[in-house]
């Protein structure tokens, strides 16, 4: 017998295989941690790939060309992830969303989609089924995307101005091929439409009036703008605490422009505080990942692109579920394991960061996941 090669790619977030429970643990659809928070969320990365380098996330003196990524073989296929986003469902999950690297480069991406369409909740609801993109490809890929059943999309922007976008994303891309992928999503019907822009102090931080203006004139309320706070995921951004501009200061600058309202979330869990324009043309949103942890309604997992099981963005450790699928687990093996994972997380991440000093919050821990691996 030959040795089998495992590559390197494969083992940099190793991660140890759950235990199936003696006793099975059946799905009831009210699965919730140690901190009492169900699942409801999952999140899919389908590719450690993306064709942008913005230094927040993929930056390019890591993500170089030598940089290994995972090989196909490694990567779960449409039918492993349908497999487990079943498993999932029966315990509670009532949104997917796909993510990466970049999505849209993981081939025939819409097959995968029309699998995902066909679940069904316990109690016999369709799916939100979502996605997150940087935008390059959408143009071409939005009518098929939505024809599949997907539902909504969500962009990442970083800014209107070309120059300061083509310097962000460290490739070169034109922001005006990012703003025809969101006209034509809005033309295929994929709405709401949320576009996420990271809020970088030095960086772009010039761009949040002129950004929430274009979107407000030019989409009328159709369009969510989302203010996201530069976050400490991974190793590999050189993030520092003097580069986040709080939530509060991004507000305040809107609010010099526009009469702004609160508004309640328009889910549990929700991640973004709500704002509308008093005038009833849309709103805004604010996600303050740094300054206002909000672990204690985080009800999201999140799965990478060849089966590990991430319990928190910021997380270290992982647990392998690929290895249940190829292995040959049964469902309900797997229906078990995934109970007792989730059963006990306690991950609070953020919200202990915010309870240290400044210096200690910037400190390395643990070795943290990447976002570009597990998503956003």
């Amino acid at each position: 017998m030959g040795e089998t090669v495992i590559p390197l790619a494969d083992l940099r977030y190793a991660a140890p295989v759950p235990a199936i429970p003696a006793q099975p643990i059946a799905a009831t659809g009210l699965l919730a941690d140690a901190l009492g928070r169900p699942l409801r969320d999952l999140r899919i990365s389908v590719t450690d790939r993306c064709n942008f380098r913005c230094s927040y996330c993929m930056p390019k003196d890591v993500f170089d060309r030598d940089y290994v990524f995972l090989p196909q073989s490694s990567l779960l296929s449409f039918e492993e992830i349908t497999r487990l986003a079943r498993i999932f469902v029966a315990h509670g999950v009532q949104k997917l969303r796909l993510t990466g690297g970049e999505p849209l480069l993981r081939r025939h991406l819409e097959l995968l989609i029309a699998q995902l369409a066909e679940l069904r909740t316990p109690d016999g609801a369709p799916l939100d089924i979502t996605l997150t993109t940087n935008g390059s490809v959408l143009a071409k890929k939005a009518q098929a995307l939505a024809a599949a059943g997907l539902k909504r999309v969500t962009v990442s922007l970083d800014g209107l101005d070309d120059a300061t976008f083509r310097r962000m994303n460290d490739v070169d891309f034109p922001v005006a091929d990012v703003l025809a992928g969101i006209e034509a999503a809005h033309a295929a019907g994929l709405a709401p439409i949320k576009v996420n822009m990271v809020v970088k102090r030095g960086t772009n931080e010039h761009e949040i009036v002129p950004m929430a203006r274009w979107f407000r004139e030019r989409f009328d309320g159709r369009v969510v703008l989302r203010f996201i706070e530069y976050m400490d995921v991974g190793a590999s951004n050189g993030w520092r605490m003097d580069e986040v501009l709080p939530s509060a200061q991004v507000l305040a600058r809107l609010r010099e422009h526009w009469d702004l309202e609160p508004l309640d979330p328009s889910a549990s869990g929700e991640t973004a505080e709500r704002w509308r324009y008093a005038d009833g043309r849309g709103e805004v949103g604010l996600i303050s990942s740094v300054t206002q942890a909000f672990c204690r309604d985080c009800n999201r997992a999140r799965l990478s692109t060849e089966g590990k099981l991430f319990m928190c963005l910021f997380a270290t450790q992982g647990h392998d579920l690929r290895s249940l699928l190829r292995q040959g687990a049964s469902d309900a093996d797997i229906t078990s394991a995934l109970a007792a994972v989730w059963a006990g997380r306690a991950d609070r991440y953020s919200e202990l960061r915010a309870a240290q000093p400044a210096d200690a919050a910037a400190a390395p821990g643990g070795r943290r996941v990447e976002m570009s691996y597990i998503g956003g």
